[in-house]
């Protein structure tokens, strides 16, 4: 299993906006491309000194081939969609988790 993991920090001034987006729109589209069977959305429990709040959304997929059909097919649009919306009040980064075992 692999969980494609989505870190954001969002600038307070559009956190509200861009939750509605993330729980309402964002993560439905994504999961309906197919491609992930789930995803976890989770506050990072940390204060930024550049302020915002960060989030972590963490896709499950079943494999990094799957993965990289997202980042061929879907992947490109989704992200332009958020900086259309969100701009530099919004930083993102990406990281890919390979599942080894659960306790």
């Amino acid at each position: 299993m692999i969980i494609y993991n989505v870190t954001t920090n969002i600038h307070e001034s559009v956190h509200d906006q861009w939750m509605i987006w993330m729980q309402h729109k964002h993560i439905p589209e994504i999961l309906a491309t197919g491609k992930f069977s789930s995803a976890r959305m989770v506050r990072v429990l940390i204060e930024e000194e550049m302020g915002g709040v960060t989030y972590s959304v963490q896709y499950t997929t079943d494999s990094k081939e799957t993965l990289e059909k997202y980042y061929q097919e879907d992947a490109p649009a989704f992200r332009e969609e958020g900086v259309k919306l969100f701009g530099d009040k919004m930083l993102a980064f990406r990281t890919e988790l390979e599942l080894i075992s659960d306790h």
